[in-house]
């Protein structure tokens, strides 16, 4: 059995990552918040770089990337450099 590593992408690459992919998946904050199990007060936090998500958010972000395909790819091509 192979263990995935988990998603690192360093503030405040982490921030912009999160907003670009709530945009191309044409959701607010509060909307994007409800679908990954968190408050929009989380998100807005991660947006603007004042905290960092859990290993479980990071896991629905990645989850949410790969539904979005290329756009997702490219996202993390542009932020895992």
């Amino acid at each position: 059995m192979t263990v995935k590593k988990p998603l690192v992408i360093n503030q405040p690459e982490v921030g912009n990552l999160i907003c670009e992919l709530r945009q191309a998946t044409g959701l607010t904050q509060e909307q994007f918040a409800a679908v990954l199990g968190v408050t929009y007060p989380t998100v807005n936090r991660w947006e603007r770089g004042r905290s960092r998500p859990s290993p479980m958010a990071i896991r629905r972000i990645e989850e949410k990337l790969q539904e979005v395909g290329d756009q997702g790819k490219d996202l993390l091509a542009k932020y895992l450099k």
